[in-house]
């Protein structure tokens, strides 16, 4: 089961799901179709939301966390 660890403007979920990978961790993006369509963040629309399977959960959260302390 996949779960959401966090959620991030694109190009930010883009740096965060890299960092992730880095550390053998799966990573799917779910992105609104409103913001893919119209190239917008407002609001919650366009949002990225950062999904990585449940038994990954803890050390994801671990790893942004230490990353939006940097």
């Amino acid at each position: 089961m996949w779960v959401v660890v966090t959620e991030s403007e694109y190009f930010r979920a883009q740096i965060i799901k890299t960092k992730l990978e880095s550390e053998n961790i799966p990573v799917k993006l779910q992105r609104e179709t409103i913001g893919l369509l119209y190239g917008i963040t407002f609001d919650g629309l366009g949002g990225v939301k950062i999904l990585v399977p449940e038994e990954y959960q803890q050390k994801a959260e671990v790893i942004i966390n230490a990353q939006r302390s940097d």
